[in-house]
């Protein structure tokens, strides 16, 4: 049976509320997703019917996540949330459960199986390069132009992204 991991988007999207297969998630998202139902006692059955585990990634995982995502410029716009449960399914290979682009494409970037809730998913998997509009120039990794100062915006980066669909 594959493994299933939900970000923050599959509990808002009821998803671990609607199915019957066992799931995971990670102790940041689930603090994150806490305050869904207020009385808790839904989350609270969840993890004591063993519907839902709550499961932290390895360090070698969240690495090799953080290495990917800083590399093909994602990084910025991941939280702490979105990278421990990139680094989960990885560490599972699993599937993972998500409607959030940026998770989608540094999933996708490391040959992780996405799951869409109510979207179509991405389309295609791409790089990201960072510029200023100011003295239009790029940068890979950083969000802040050293040269004038101007915060950098983001773009696809054509030489570097795939220009073939992502497979399903």
């Amino acid at each position: 049976m594959v493994s299933r991991v939900l970000d923050a988007s599959a509990f808002y999207a009821g998803i671990p509320f609607a199915s019957q297969e066992k799931s995971y998630t990670t102790s940041v998202v689930f603090d994150e997703i806490k305050h869904i139902k207020k009385n808790h006692d839904v989350l609270k059955i969840l993890v004591e019917t063993k519907r839902l585990e709550i499961l932290d990634p390895n360090q070698e995982c969240i690495t090799k996540v953080l290495s990917n995502a800083k590399e093909i410029g994602d990084f910025q716009n991941l939280s702490k949330g979105d990278i421990s449960v990139i680094a989960l399914c990885l560490q599972l290979g699993g599937e993972l459960v998500t409607d959030d682009f940026a998770i989608s494409n540094t999933a996708k970037h490391l040959n992780l199986k996405i799951i869409p809730i109510m979207t179509k998913g991405i389309s295609k998997v791409k790089d990201w390069v960072y510029f200023c509009s100011g003295c239009e120039k790029t940068f890979s990794k950083i969000t802040q132009c050293p040269i004038c100062g101007s915060k950098l915006s983001r773009k696809s980066d054509k030489r570097k992204s795939s220009s073939s669909p992502v497979n399903k």
